[in-house]
C-alpha cells in the first residue's frame, strides 16, 4: 500500500472509532463508506464524460448539498431506491439501510469522502484503500466480520503457486469480499505482458464470484469495481469526453452456490468456503429472518448427499471445473477424516482428480479463532478406470507453529518455504524435507476411511514444558479465543432477538 493510500485509510479509519462510540459498528461503517464512495465516484466520472448510472434525484450533488434531518431522510430514500436499480448499482445497494442515524455524523462522513478526488487516483490506489478498510474491519472482530476475510498472506501464497494465466476463467463460489479473485487479477497483471484483448478479458470475463450474504456481495462488487473489474472503459472514450460506462455487467452474484451449477466452467477455482456447523449456511432471508436450518443438497453430479457444507462445496467445485482445471480450496480438518459421506467423497476425489498437495495450516491465523484448516490442491481429470492421484504431498505448517492475529500474525515470509518446495507445474522436482512429505495413493487409501489427517512431526509442547510458547504469546492466544467465544455468544443473542421479533 502506498503512503498516499495508507494515509487515506488511516484518515477514514480514525473516524470509524468516533462512530463506534456512537453505536455504529466497524462493519456498518464500511458498508456506509461503500454506498457513499460509489455515489461520489459516479459523480466524478460524470465530469469526465461518462454517463452517470445514478438517477439525478439521488446523485452525490443532491446528497452533499443537504444537512440536518433533510440529509438523513434523503440518504435513506436514496439507499432504498438505488437498491431497486438494475446491474451493478442494484447489487451494491441491495437491502441498503442507513446505519448512521445522527445527521451531523453522516454529514462529517460525506465531507470526508467529498474532500478526496477518487477518480484522479490510480485504480490500484483506490483498490488498496478499500482493501485496507476491509482488512481493518475483519481484524476488528466486529460481529464476525472476519469470517468473510481470508488472511492476505495465505491468499498470495496460494495464488503464487497456482500461477493463473491470461485467458483463464477463474471462479470463487464463496467469494466473500473478493480476495482470491483480486489476487489472481494482480498476479496475471504483474507476471504477464497482456495485449489489448487479454486486458479486456481479464477485466470483464476472467473473474467470477458468488456469495450468499447480500451485504458481503455489495462489498465484493465495490471491491472489484474499485480495482477496475467488471466494466469497460476505453481510453478513446475518455479522450473524446463522450464515454459511456458499461458497468452493469458485475462479475459477482448473490446466490446459493450449492443449489445448482453456475452455468460456467472454470480453468481455475480458488476458494475458502464458510466454516461452521453442519447445518448449512446461516442465511438472512429477504424477510430479514435468520435461518440456520440443516440443509442437504441432492445434485446428480454430487458423489454423496450430506448436510456438511464444506463437503458439498468440495463436490460443487469439482463439478464446476473443466477437465484439466485446477483448484485450491481452504477446508477444515473434518473434511479430511469424517466418515460416511466424507469417506465416499475423499475416495472419489482421489480417483477422479489428481489430488497432489495438502497444506496443513496453523491455528491463530483466521479471524474466527480456533479454526484448524488446510488447503487442498487438485486437478480435475477425464473419466478413467484407474485413479488419477499418484502421490499426495503434505506440507505441515501447523506443528510447533504459533500465530496470533495481533501479536504474531501470519506474514508472507512464513509461507516462503512452502512456495519454494511446491514447484508449480514441475512436481517431479519436489523433494522431501522435514515439513514436506510424500504419501502414495496406496498408502492413503489403505488408511481407515482414507483419512488424510496426517501429521508426522513431534509436537514439542506435548513432550517438554520447556518448549511451550512464551507466556505472553500463550496469554494472547487465550485472550483472542475468549474474544472469539464472546463474539459467537453475541451472534447467537442477536439471532435469537431477530427470531423473536
Amino acid at each position: 500500500m502506498s503512503d498516499n493510500s495508507a494515509s487515506i485509510v488511516s484518515k477514514v479509519w480514525n473516524y470509524a472509532h468516533v462512530l463506534k462510540n456512537a453505536g455504529v459498528g466497524y462493519g456498518d461503517y464500511v458498508e456506509q463508506i461503500t454506498y457513499l464512495l460509489f455515489l461520489k465516484l459516479a459523480d466524478e466520472m460524470t465530469e469526465l464524460g461518462y454517463d452517470n448510472p445514478i438517477p439525478k434525484q439521488f446523485a452525490w450533488s443532491k446528497l452533499s448539498s443537504k444537512s440536518g434531518d433533510d440529509l438523513e431522510v434523503h440518504y435513506r430514500h436514496t439507499l432504498e431506491n438505488l437498491g431497486k436499480e438494475p446491474g451493478l448499482v442494484g447489487i451494491i445497494f441491495r437491502k441498503a439501510q442507513n446505519k448512521i442515524s445522527n445527521p451531523s455524523d453522516l454529514q462529517r462522513v460525506i465531507k470526508m469522502i467529498g474532500d478526496e478526488d477518487w477518480s484522479g487516483m490510480d485504480v490500484d490506489i483506490k483498490g488498496a484503500i478499500y482493501e485496507g478498510l476491509l482488512e481493518k474491519t475483519a481484524s476488528s472482530s466486529d460481529k464476525g466480520a472476519g469470517q468473510y476475510f481470508t488472511p492476505r498472506p495465505l491468499i498470495r501464497a496460494i495464488v503464487d503457486v497456482m500461477a493463473p494465466k491470461p485467458g483463464q476463467v477463474i471462479g470463487d463460489p464463496a467469494c466473500g469480499t473478493g480476495g482470491f479473485l483480486l489476487a489472481a487479477h494482480d498476479y496475471i497483471s504483474q507476471h504477464h505482458k497482456l495485449d489489448k484483448m487479454q486486458r479486456k478479458h481479464l477485466k470483464t470475463e476472467a473473474l467470477w464470484g458468488t456469495d450468499i450474504v447480500p451485504g458481503v456481495v455489495s462489498l465484493c462488487a465495490m471491491n472489484m469495481y474499485l480495482h477496475g473489474i467488471g466494466k469497460v472503459a476505453e481510453a478513446s472514450s475518455l479522450s473524446s469526453g463522450k464515454g459511456q460506462r458499461q458497468d452493469a455487467s458485475a462479475t459477482v452474484d448473490r446466490a446459493d452456490a450449492l443449489a445448482q451449477p453456475s452455468g460456467r466452467k472454470f480453468e481455475m477455482i480458488l476458494a475458502n468456503p464458510p466454516f461452521g456447523k453442519k447445518g448449512g449456511y446461516t442465511i438472512v432471508g429477504d424477510d430479514g429472518k435468520i435461518s440456520t436450518e440443516k440443509q442437504e443438497y441432492e445434485r446428480d453430479e454430487f458423489w454423496a448427499t450430506t448436510a456438511n457444507k464444506q463437503l458439498n462445496f468440495l463436490q460443487h467445485i469439482v463439478s464446476e471445473l473443466k477437465v484439466g482445471g485446477t483448484a485450491a480450496v481452504v477446508l477444515p480438518d473434518n473434511v479430511l477424516f469424517e466418515g460416511g459421506a466424507g469417506e465416499t467423497i475423499r475416495r472419489e476425489l482421489l480417483k477422479r482428480c489428481n489430488v497432489h498437495t495438502l497444506l496443513r495450516l496453523p491455528t491463530g491465523i483466521f479471524y474466527a479463532q480456533g479454526v484448524k484448516a488446510n488447503v487442498l490442491f487438485f486437478e480435475r481429470k477425464e473419466a478413467s478406470e484407474k485413479p488419477w492421484t499418484k502421490d499426495l504431498w503434505i506440507y505441515d505448517l501447523r506443528t510447533n507453529q504459533h500465530f496470533t492475529l495481533k501479536t504474531n500474525p501470519l506474514a508472507n515470509k512464513d509461507l516462503d518455504d512452502f512456495k519454494a518446495v511446491y514447484h508449480p507445474g514441475a512436481f517431479a522436482k519436489r523433494k522431501e524435507t522435514e515439513r514436506f512429505k510424500k504419501f502414495t495413493y496406496s498408502e492413503i487409501t489403505a488408511r481407515d476411511k482414507a483419512n488424510l489427517d496426517i501429521l508426522w512431526l513431534k509436537d514439542d509442547s506435548l513432550e517438554d514444558s520447556d518448549n511451550l510458547p512464551p507466556p505472553a504469546l500463550l496469554a494472547a492466544e487465550i485472550v483472542e479465543s475468549l474474544e472469539a467465544a464472546l463474539a459467537e455468544f453475541r451472534a447467537v443473542e442477536e439471532a435469537l432477538a431477530v427470531a423473536e421479533e
